[in-house]
């Protein structure tokens, strides 16, 4: 676990500039959510007895209706509620981590470290050392850019490279699942053969393969379609 705690990060009052004065600004606010969870799990009752597991269905939850908040967004060009939604889920984020922190397992810091080195790592076109051929002036699309980023996570993969659904988790809704496996499928070289006139499952696998073909996100799609129709 880190050492030093978030609340010794920078004062807002002596950023220099606007940039990092706006980054000042978001590590205070990180820090004083903190400072109000660790207190909660201090002395509020209900806090303290829940756990990693206990807290799952809330995340959960959160995160479908930040999903909902996405689309509503998208209809109606206000965002909103997607900021409240967003927070509702950094609140997930931050009690996980102060739970942990309780345990010596790691605190938020440690959280923060983790996913930005993971960025750098899987952005070399970004992030690259520029003697590196990443890093060189070569203007790269999004398939490229995607490239890479399979590239490192196979990299990271622990499991055997013959395994497609290494490291997939199995709750994921079935459209996401069977894109993710297909993606890694097609990244891997290998093809699909999907019968039309299969079972319904078959058919819908087929249905994927149709829709990641045309550049489509079959779980998206669906969730369109539906809530045009009801």
């Amino acid at each position: 676990m880190s050492a030093t705690r978030p609340e010794d990060g920078p004062d807002h009052e002596t950023a220099a500039g606007p940039e990092v004065d706006d980054t000042a600004a978001a590590a205070q606010a990180v820090v004083e959510l903190l400072a109000v969870m660790r207190r909660l799990r201090a002395e509020c009752p209900w806090k303290q007895e829940q756990t990693h597991r206990s807290l799952a269905r809330y995340l959960l939850e959160e995160t479908y209706e930040t999903l909902d908040a996405i689309d509503e967004g998208a209809a109606s060009g206000d965002h909103a509620h997607l900021g409240e939604e967003l927070g509702d889920v950094l609140l997930q984020v931050v009690f996980h981590a102060v739970i942990a922190e309780e345990r010596d397992d790691f605190d938020l810091a440690d959280v923060a470290r983790g996913i930005t080195a993971k960025m750098r790592r899987r952005n070399p076109h970004v992030f690259a050392d520029p003697a590196t051929a990443e890093a060189r002036d070569v203007p790269l699309d999004a398939a490229a850019v995607d490239e890479l980023w399979q590239q490192a996570k196979a990299a990271e993969r622990n499991a055997a490279d013959d395994d497609p659904a290494a490291g997939l988790p199995p709750g994921l809704p079935a459209l996401l699942y069977a894109d993710k496996l297909l993606s890694r499928l097609e990244w891997a070289g290998r093809s699909v053969d999907v019968d039309p006139a299969g079972d319904l499952g078959e058919r819908m696998l087929g249905l994927v393969v149709e829709a990641r073909a045309a550049g489509i996100d079959a779980e998206q799609a669906l969730r369109d379609a539906v809530r045009a129709r009801f």
